[in-house]
């Protein structure tokens, strides 16, 4: 996923993919807390993506699109 792609998506299209990358995130974590087998670079990739999508949200939120939804989709919490 590059920065480029996510730019193009609108930002409803950004929050759903957020959602679904914090999932595969708390997956990830139980499967390791389980004793389950998940490669270790996962997590930095899962990581990464959340980090690019929240950059890319941002931005949008600077030019006035997508404040509104980044605060959704993190559950309000709004850091700064």
């Amino acid at each position: 996923m590059e920065a480029k792609e996510l730019r193009a998506r609108s930002a409803q299209e950004l929050s759903d993919e957020l959602l679904r990358l914090r999932k595969e995130q708390f997956a990830l974590r139980m499967q390791r807390a389980s004793g389950h087998a998940v490669k270790p670079d996962q997590f930095g990739k899962v990581r990464r993506n959340i980090a690019r999508l929240k950059t890319v949200l941002r931005e949008a939120g600077a030019k006035g699109e997508a404040t509104a939804v980044e605060a959704k989709a993190t559950g309000g919490v709004h850091k700064k």
